[in-house]
Formats: C-alpha cells, structure tokens, sequence
C-alpha cells in the first residue's frame, strides 16, 4: 500500500509486538481518549502514498503521448519512486527514532507535497524521473513514521485495536481504488492530476499533523551511514542494469560498469554488517532459517503483484485499445479481490498458522498465473479479469500471513528492525518485477510472446515463493529470545 501491496493482518501484528511508549503530554491528551482525528490525520498521508503507486500505471500511456517519453523512461517514472522508497526506509526509520517521529513525519510528508508538485509541473520525461525519486524520499520518511505514531496515540490495547483496523481497511481500499481514480482523474483532467491531487490533501495532513499529532520520546540510534550508503548504490545500479540494459544493450560499457556496481556494493555491504558494530538488521533475527525465508517470499510476492499491474495496465491501453478511465474500470474487479483476501487471511493465520495459507496462496496464484500464458489480445475480458482475479485472491491472503512468519521470529524485541527489513525487502521486489516486465515489453512486439513471458515469470516466482513455504515457514515459530526463555 507500502509504497507496497497493502496486507491489513501486518499492521495489526506489527501493533501487537511493539510494545506502547507512554507520551508525555497533558492528561486532556491521553491517548485513549484521542479519538478519530488523530487517526485520519495520519492516513491522509498513508493512503495518499498507497493511491500514487496505483494510479500513475493508469497513467503511463497518457504520458507517452505527451511528454514522447521511451518505454525505458516509463519503467523509471514507477520504479524512481519504489527505489528510494526501499533504498530509504530504514533510513526514515533510525531518524524518526532519532529526532522523533513527528518530525520526521512532518518533514517526509512536506518533501512528498513538494515532489508532487514537481511530478504535476514536469515538462520533460527526466524531470518528471527526478521528481519521482523525490517523493519515494519523502514517503520513506513519514510512511514508517506514521505507523509509530499511530502505535503511541492509542496507548490502550483495545482503543488501538480497532484504530487499526479502520487504518488497514483505509490502505486495503486505497489500493484498491487506485487505478479507477487514476482513470476518473486522467480522463476528466489529464494525467498531470494524478500528481497536484496530493499538493491540497497533503497540506491539510500537513496542517492536521502540525495541530493533532504529540511528540513522542526520542531515543539515540546509530544510522550505520556506510550501509545506508551502499544499499543506495546497489539498488541504483541493479535498477540502471534492469530497465537500461533492454535499451542500451546487455554489453554495453554502462551497463557493464553497472553491473559491477552491484556486484562490489553488495560484497561490501555484506562485508560491513557482518563486522560492524550496529549492523543494519540484528543477528538474532537469522537464527532460524524463517525470517530470511519469509523476506524472500515478500521480494518475490512484490516482484509478481506489482509486475503484474505495471505489464496488465499496458496491455489494457496498447493490446485491447482501452483509455485510462476503462482500464481504471476494468482494472477494479482484479484489485478489490486484495482487499477481501487480506481479511480472510487473517482468520486462516489465527486459526492454522502461516504456513497453510501461504501454500494455499500462493499455490493457487502460481497455478492460475501459470493458465494465463494463454492470454492474447482476443480474450474475452470476463474471462482474463476473473483467472487475474483468482491469482490477485490467492496472493492477497499469503501476505498476511508472510508477514506473521516474518514477526514471529522477530518477537516483540525485533519488531521494528524486521518490519523495515520486511516491508524494504518488498519494495525491492516491485523495482525488480516492474523492471523484468518493462524488458519483456522492450525485447518483444508479439503481444501473445509478451504475454507467455511476462506471466511465465509470474508463475515461476510465486512457485519458488512456494518452495521456500514448504521448506523453511513452519505453521507456529517462537521468536529466538523466547525459545531461550
């Protein structure tokens, strides 16, 4: 919803492990009789966050047209955002932890205003790149802020409870509706209005925040810069090789040189953590093989879902003709599937543990994105929308509970470290898949080759996501401290 496919069952877990702070404020203040501003200040700028990963795919063909912008800068303009999402979320964390997470909320949400100003005035192609990348900073800041402060307004267990619900039935929907309002705005106001919707929304957050948010206690934590610093460079470089490298050649000396950026940035990265001092993710959480599994499952669950709606919303607009306010339609059905799996989901996981309905969600996505090879231009649109709907279903209930595997190792100690390294994790997995479909699209004119390609490797990413449930997520894992306990 982060920006991610939204799993309502991951904020409730992630509130359940992370233990309230007590506020210094006022007694007219306490947390329990906060209310409901509070709650829908902060999702103003979430679900704002959730709406802008969804509706630009709407968008795509809109500007083509208008900027005359190659398919290569299109894969840019969606994954600029997710790079620095990912590349900064952990970052947005340690400082909110550092100089508190209103702060950094407030500052993350004005950077995002700004950007997407920015994104709405961009005259050119690369501008408008520039800009995205941008408001990915501004959302690693107060995305991973928000859910903090969320956590210490509503101090009592059952008050926040049920906050939290209204706040992932919020993101579910936003996600949902993403691509029809991309579709409404674009056609009544062009594509340029997907980006200046956010400037008013976010300064009434803005203003909101400001009056409605407390302060909460800030605590000292190393930023470990150098890490932060080679994350960057990797996931830059592996982004240039993956979207240039269909256009520049796979041999060419840019890409080449890229490709070795991220070969050595990677090495020193793991060179680094395993040496120092305050590494990035605490060791603990790899002492059972689960949590790194549970982290591979997101990368590749984003790589498919996110893949998918970049490579679907082509296909609608350049395969079958459709405009961006009939693919946001069409579009609808397939997407309002995640929000109804999300909350069965999590029922399965209290009842039988992670492990069934990740192998039943990802078994049936695998299966159903395996049929739609097939897919060609003719196909009836019943009958494509319903099989995309059935993967979207199946796929929509293994997130929450490939969250709950990943938090059950972590315990209520970890919870903060291993929901970044989850949720940045993920975010890498959408750059990845939307870069992997923008190639396909690149490399081959047949749209039935496209297609036999573009889900084949759907297929075979949720069907390793598979593998490694049945190998390594076991249906009920205690996190390390208390199985010393």
């Amino acid at each position: 919803m982060s920006a991610q496919c939204p799993d309502l069952a991951s904020v409730a877990v992630r509130a359940a492990v992370v233990p309230a702070v007590p506020l210094p404020v006022p007694a007219r203040n306490k947390p329990a009789q906060a209310g409901m501003w509070p709650l829908i200040t902060l999702a103003v700028g979430f679900v704002m966050a959730m709406l802008d990963v969804t509706v630009v795919n709407v968008g795509l063909s809109s500007i083509q047209q208008n900027l005359s912008t190659p398919l290569a800068m299109l894969v840019w303009i969606v994954d600029g955002y997710t790079l620095t999402f990912a590349a900064m979320l952990l970052v947005g964390g340690a400082l909110a932890d550092r100089f508190g997470a209103k702060n950094i909320y407030l500052l993350g949400l004005g950077v995002f205003v700004a950007a997407s100003l920015l994104c709405g005035a961009a005259p050119s192609g690369p501008l408008l790149v520039a800009a995205r990348l941008l408001q990915g900073l501004g959302a690693a800041f107060f995305m991973p802020s928000s859910l903090s402060l969320l956590t210490h307004i509503y101090e009592d267990a059952k008050v926040r409870a049920r906050m939290l619900g209204i706040w992932s039935a919020a993101v579910g929907g936003a996600a949902a509706l993403g691509p029809l309002v991309g579709g409404v705005l674009i056609h009544s106001f062009g594509w340029r209005s997907v980006f200046l919707i956010n400037v008013p929304v976010g300064l009434f957050g803005l203003v909101m925040a400001n009056k409605m948010i407390p302060k909460v206690q800030k605590h000292a934590r190393d930023l470990t810069i150098l890490s932060h610093v080679l994350g960057i460079v990797m996931l830059g470089a592996l982004s240039y090789v993956l979207i240039q490298g269909p256009a520049y050649g796979w041999t060419s000396d840019p890409v080449l040189a890229a490709a070795a950026a991220v070969i050595v940035a990677f090495a020193l990265l793991v060179r680094h953590e395993r040496r120092g001092k305050a590494p990035l993710l605490p060791a603990e959480l790899f002492a059972t093989p689960q949590f790194a599994a549970a982290n591979g499952i997101g990368f590749l669950i984003n790589f498919g879902v996110y893949g998918q709606l970049f490579y679907i919303s082509f296909f609608l607009q350049q395969a079958r003709g459709a405009d961006a306010l009939q693919t946001g339609i069409q579009l609808l059905p397939m997407m309002a599937v995640i929000f109804a799996g999300n909350l069965t989901s999590g029922r399965i996981t209290a009842r039988f543990g992670p492990r069934f309905p990740l192998l039943l969600g990802l078994g049936s996505g695998a299966l159903f994105a395996g049929l739609l090879t097939g897919l060609t231009p003719q196909t009836p649109y019943w009958l494509f929308a319903l099989l995309i709907a059935i993967v979207n279903l199946g796929i929509s209930i293994a997130i929450p509970a490939m969250t709950t595997a990943a938090m059950q190792v972590a315990g209520r100690k970890h919870a903060n470290s291993a929901a970044a390294a989850l949720n940045a994790n993920r975010q890498i997995g959408a750059l990845v898949g939307v870069a992997i479909m923008g190639a396909i699209l690149h490399i081959f004119i047949e749209w039935n080759t496209r297609n036999l390609l573009a889900f084949g490797f759907i297929c075979v990413v949720y069907a390793a996501a598979l593998v490694l449930v049945a190998r390594y997520i076991r249906a009920h894992e205690a996190a390390p401290a208390e199985k010393a306990a």
